[in-house]
């Protein structure tokens, strides 16, 4: 596997689970990795979905990847929740959702498009000379 899309799905997963930690936390439920995993397992599904409807393994750490996985994950996360996992889907959570997930899939892909950027811009950067 391709290094970038392994560090791209790890860190997609990584932050949807972050997300379903810190919502476990907050509403102080049993911070077990069963009752974790069962919480996450819609938003987990969901990301999964998106990576195939974006053919996110093209270019996983683009933006443009992140603008499609993004709002999918909310919107699949949130109708799996609600009707396969019978589970709450209330707008503060959905709000909630939604910006977490916005700023972490995408800004990952941001702060990575400026480490590469920068890193393009010093290769062609002649060497000093001496």
């Amino acid at each position: 596997m391709d290094r970038r899309l392994a560090l791209a799905a790890g860190l997609d997963t990584g932050f949807v689970v972050l997300f379903v930690a810190i919502g476990r936390r907050n509403h102080n439920q049993d911070p077990g990795v069963s009752g974790l995993i069962e919480t996450a397992a819609p938003f987990i599904i969901a990301l999964a979905v998106a990576w195939v409807v974006a053919q996110a393994w093209k270019r996983p750490t683009a933006i443009r990847t992140g603008l499609i996985v993004w709002p999918l994950v909310v919107a699949v996360g949130m109708v799996l929740r609600r009707f396969v996992f019978d589970d709450g889907t209330a707008a503060s959570f959905v709000i909630v959702a939604t910006v977490f997930l916005g700023v972490f899939l995408i800004g990952w892909r941001a702060a990575a498009a400026l480490v590469e950027r920068s890193r393009r811009s010093d290769d062609s950067t002649p060497a000093a000379a001496h």
